[in-house]
């Protein structure tokens, strides 16, 4: 059976029009904020354990959770604490999830030479002298799966977990009908 893991989903929505990031920074206990090294408000949550960006433009962008829930229990919290602090903010926000990552194991190892003369070089990428994994691009769903020998993979790119699964589950089919994969 196929197990795919959420490994991260960053996500981004507006509050506001503005944000007063100087009195945010100072009513979130250990929010990081110096403009002179970066333009927007860092603040880590330890639950759900995520980071929160901030920018002055109303702008925030959510990294870290394991799913769109935690992303958006992540951003509430954040905007309850804005709203305390006498700032309007939106009451729901319209969050839209811009990258899944996920992991997933192919159960054997795999012959990533084999795998890239297979599927050719209009849609992977493996130097392994510089990186050890094959990429490979997948068109629909529109995403990149990182493979290692080892059977372990990476997907990257996806909106929604079901583009992961599609896609995995697509690229096992592909290498197990070229006989790459038992």
């Amino acid at each position: 059976m196929l197990k795919i893991r959420i490994e991260n989903v960053v996500a981004s929505t507006s509050l506001s029009d503005q944000l007063d990031l100087p009195s945010i920074a100072l009513r979130l206990d250990g929010a990081e904020y110096e403009p002179d090294q970066f333009p927007g408000l860092i603040y880590r949550l330890k639950d759900p354990k995520t980071a929160i960006l901030l920018f002055h433009s109303g702008k925030v962008v959510c990294t870290g959770g394991k799913s769109r829930k935690q992303v958006e229990d992540s951003i509430r919290v954040v905007s309850q604490e804005i709203r305390k602090g006498g700032q309007k903010v939106t009451a729901r926000p319209q969050i839209q999830v811009q990258n899944i990552v996920a992991s997933s194991d192919l159960g054997s190892e795999i012959n990533l030479n084999a795998i890239a003369v297979t599927l050719g070089l209009d849609r992977v990428e493996y130097e392994p002298e510089q990186f050890p994994g094959l990429v490979c691009r997948i068109e629909d769903p529109h995403v990149v799966v990182l493979l290692f020998g080892s059977g372990k993979l990476v997907c990257t790119g996806a909106h929604r977990p079901s583009d992961i699964e599609v896609a995995v589950r697509k690229l096992m089919k592909e290498l197990q009908g070229a006989g790459l994969l038992r």
